[in-house]
């Protein structure tokens, strides 16, 4: 039961950071493309360079997404994925706490911690790839 628990985690987070990434480098999904997004991060004091940084966020996002949901390099998914939630901690969330209800980090300190203890305890059977 703990592979399948593994799968489900993996799939969830991965996936949705998958869909998180193809928003800011392709407009997917109700997404606004790397150029808009690099504006508002410009307009939130990132700059220079906008666009650049989006699309190195969606870059670690849809990597990150991609390695962490197949069970493939797992711990180099999740840091990719822990390192765009940090980076999101320190450009806007972390100045409104801890709560999500006030745009704090909460959500992002949670999937930090859900990713690095799947990193820390493997991936489980259920895998992209064997893995002997």
């Amino acid at each position: 039961m703990a592979n399948l628990g593994l799968l489900i985690i993996r799939l969830v987070v991965g996936l949705t950071f998958v869909g998180h990434g193809a928003q800011k480098l392709f407009g997917w999904f109700g997404g606004t493309g790397a150029t808009k997004t690099g504006e508002w991060l410009e307009s939130i004091g990132i700059k220079p360079g906008g666009t650049i940084w989006a699309i190195c966020a969606g870059l670690f996002e849809l990597v990150g997404g991609l390695l962490f949901g197949a069970g493939v390099l797992t711990p180099i998914g999740a840091a990719l994925i822990a390192i765009i939630m940090i980076d999101a901690i320190v450009s806007v969330h972390g100045r409104n706490g801890y709560w999500l209800t006030n745009n704090g980090f909460e959500y992002n300190f949670v999937l930090i911690a859900v990713v690095i203890g799947v990193a820390l305890i493997g991936p489980g059977d259920y895998v992209l790839f064997y893995r002997p």
